[in-house]
């Protein structure tokens, strides 16, 4: 499906947002702007920071070594400055970009003597500022009138630095007043990603967090689509680089899409979909490398859905598994947990219990801070003064997403039958119709997405 095959009516608003790749470098950002301008109705862009900046800059903000902070620093100006230096016009951009990394050196030594999250939010928010800045050049080059938006103007967040959540009823007046009127005047250009809080300190919406920005704006802006330009042209029914046979879904439902970022896929960030869900928005996903190869559309219905939709592999999981006797015919031992896990801002993700142990799964990836210190040897105590813990690492989620599944004959047989090589640690089937989960030894995970894949997609 192409995207102008689910072009918008007249006069309708299309937020565009571009992933790191799109606007990588020079090059990149034209193929962007050529996708922007081949549609009048996208009024609203937004971006990501240029591939590998956020990476860099989430380095400078855990504090690194006088020499090894220089080496960020260059490769984060070389990486700006090969766009700039193929600018026609130069001096003004160039000058605000110097601002920028000025701005970034100065942060970046204050972390290197404390550390915070939300120094590492004012940090990590450069990037996209950066890459906004120098895509609305692009487009002034080319004669096209396209304005510059700081995003923090509107997108109001608790301060919940690294993973902030946004203030949805907040962001619809300050995007009505603030932004709308702007949209008569040409194109705006904006940041994914960041936001800002009651006192005006910036914040981020966990990694991945630009998807969910463009949805906010959709809806805020009541667009007829969104559409998210990435690297690859569309879903696929699991990852094409672990499984090359892959092959892409043209329109999928909103529950499985979100069922497939939620368990790893990495083309769509699992909150974007809740704003267009509530809103009915339809979502395309496309490659601004190819965008005449078309892509998938993620909408309300769809004809026929299948039982077995997509395979999505998530890595680096952790396993707690919780023993104790007093759990024998007791009452109250899992509340207790979850509120000691909820004072550590954790949440569970998978759980299954038997009668004297619990095992669950924390999801550790998501937020700008790292995985590894979810488990604080404050919570382990805690936990410890409870029950006996163990801790389990190196394992991957494969989820099998489909439809009805929980409600279909033979199942089980189809997706076990061809698992006998490989070892399962934990199964969660039958919470919801639409997955069937299960933990595996990572360095088994990518053989056995590849095993399922033969056998029930191809």
């Amino acid at each position: 499906m192409s995207a102008t095959e689910v072009s918008a009516s007249a006069n309708a608003i299309v937020i565009a947002k571009f992933g790191g790749t799109s606007v990588a470098d020079f090059d990149a950002m034209n193929r962007s702007a050529d996708v922007v301008l081949s549609n009048p109705n996208v009024r609203v862009v937004v971006l990501s920071a240029s591939a590998g900046i956020t990476n860099l800059l989430v380095a400078l903000a855990e504090g690194l070594p006088a020499e090894v902070r220089a080496e960020h620093l260059a490769k984060i100006r070389q990486i700006q400055y090969a766009i700039i230096d193929k600018l026609t016009t130069q001096s003004v951009v160039r000058d605000e970009i110097d601002r920028m990394l000025d701005s970034i050196t100065t942060l970046s030594e204050a972390a290197a003597l404390a550390t915070s999250n939300a120094l590492t939010d004012e940090l990590v928010s450069h990037g996209e500022l950066m890459s906004t800045l120098l895509f609305v050049e692009i487009l002034r080059q080319r004669d096209v009138v396209a304005e510059w938006f700081d995003v923090r103007k509107i997108m109001r967040t608790d301060d919940h630095f690294g993973r902030a959540q946004p203030d949805c009823a907040a962001l619809g007046e300050l995007t009505r007043s603030q932004l709308q009127p702007r949209l008569a005047q040409g194109r705006v250009i904006t940041q994914g990603f960041i936001g800002s809080e009651a006192k005006g300190r910036t914040t981020t919406l966990g990694r991945g967090g630009s998807d969910y920005t463009a949805a906010l704006l959709g809806e805020a802006l009541g667009a007829s689509r969104i559409d998210i330009w990435t690297d690859v042209p569309g879903i696929y029914t699991t990852d094409p680089r672990v499984v090359p046979t892959a092959k892409r879904i043209d329109q999928i439902l909103f529950e499985e899409a979100a069922e497939m970022a939620t368990f790893g896929a990495k083309v769509l960030h699992p909150a974007t979909l809740l704003p267009a869900v509530r809103s009915d928005i339809p979502v395309f996903v496309g490659s601004s490398k190819d965008p005449a190869a078309g892509g998938t559309l993620v909408c309300n219905k769809t004809e026929n859905p299948p039982l077995f939709r997509a395979l999505a592999l998530r890595r680096k999981q952790t396993l707690l598994t919780l023993h104790s006797l007093n759990m024998l015919h007791a009452r109250g031992f899992l509340a207790e947990v979850f509120s000691i896990l909820a004072r550590h801002n954790i949440s569970v993700d998978l759980i299954t219990t038997s009668e004297v142990n619990v095992a669950l799964t924390l999801d550790t990836t998501g937020s700008t801070s790292t995985g590894g210190n979810l488990l604080s040897s404050a919570l382990l105590t805690e936990l410890s003064s409870l029950c006996r813990v163990e801790v389990e690492e190196n394992l991957s989620l494969v989820a099998l997403i489909g439809n009805k599944l929980s409600q279909a004959c033979g199942v089980g047989k189809e997706v076990f039958g061809v698992m006998d090589p490989f070892s399962i640690r934990l199964i969660c089937y039958g919470a919801s119709s639409n997955n069937l989960c299960f933990l595996v030894p990572s360095a088994d995970a990518e053989r056995v997405v590849q095993t399922l894949h033969r056998s029930l997609f191809e």
